[in-house]
């Protein structure tokens, strides 16, 4: 428990340093490395990639190697970050406006759905019951929760475990426990309420430990194993480490399904997205 106190304490000084760095022209890698190594010097690893999802793309943009891209004014930023603590995993997201204020009700819509979540959990509730009074309240806005992304439970060195936490009234009749570690994340949108796959995002996971004849894909495996085990990690970490040997040894694993790459997810009409998400522990409270 200690371990999962001490991410979350990090976790939210990583969230607040990342909403400080979130202004016009700012680079997406210099934001991503800058909460990354913000996270290690506060005695934490990153748990995934840090994602930044612009307007319609809501979730798995995470900045490649290289990435010239920049924020710019009116862009809606969905920061999302993980902290792990001897695999004890937190994970949080916020949304930010840059330069305007547009979309000003729907971010508030994501936080009040997350606050009234959040008020409502305890050892045995059901998780319907969370989802629909996050349905209810996104509603009574009159936007719509995107109903294939929700929340989850977090488990050591595991970030989306089973069950999942819906952003609508699901009928799932699953009860929460003392102790279970939960992420509560509703997504928010003006668009149908659907996600959709995008492009490839350039996050991987391990996913089946199997031999591989290449000498440098096997070296990248091996490191993958020791340093991240099961949790998400990114091509621009690797790239970052070992060069552009990375990049072929990516895909000789992911040809050979030793790794999987999640793909971007954006909202099917591109409508505009907003999220928020804080990690609780059933009976406790939130923990960042």
């Amino acid at each position: 428990m200690d371990d999962y106190l001490k991410s979350g304490e990090i976790c939210n000084k990583a969230r607040e340093y990342g909403v400080s760095l979130l202004k016009e022209g700012a680079k997406f890698a210099d934001i991503a490395e800058k909460i990354e190594a913000k996270i290690e010097e506060l005695g934490g690893k990153p748990a995934f990639p840090i994602d930044i999802g612009i307007d319609y793309l809501a979730a798995h943009d995470s900045p490649k190697h290289n990435d010239e891209r920049i924020l710019k004014k009116g862009d809606v930023v969905k920061l999302d970050l993980g902290v792990h603590v001897n695999g004890a995993v937190t994970d949080t997201a916020v949304t930010v406006e840059i330069g305007t204020f547009k979309f000003k009700k729907l971010i508030e819509c994501s936080e009040e759905a997350l606050n009234n979540a959040v008020k409502i959990v305890k050892p045995g509730i059901k998780i319907r019951e969370i989802g629909k009074i996050i349905q209810e309240t996104i509603e009574k806005y009159g936007f719509s929760p995107i109903i294939n992304l929700s929340g989850h439970r977090v488990n050591l060195y595991e970030v989306h475990a089973k069950p999942s936490i819906p952003n609508y009234d699901n009928k799932d009749n699953t009860t929460l426990s003392e102790g279970d570690v939960i992420a509560i994340e509703p997504f928010v949108t003006t668009g149908e309420g659907k996600i959709v796959e995008g492009k490839p995002s350039g996050i991987y996971e391990l996913v089946d430990d199997k031999s591989i004849r290449d000498n440098n894909a096997r070296k990248i495996l091996e490191f993958v194993k020791e340093e991240y085990g099961r949790l998400p990690f990114s091509e621009r970490w690797l790239i970052k480490k070992f060069g552009n040997i990375a990049r072929l040894a990516l895909l000789l694993l992911e040809r050979d399904g030793i790794i999987k790459q999640f793909n971007i997810l954006p909202e099917i009409s591109k409508g505009q997205v907003a999220q928020a998400e804080r990690t609780l522990i059933v009976g406790k409270g939130v923990i960042n």
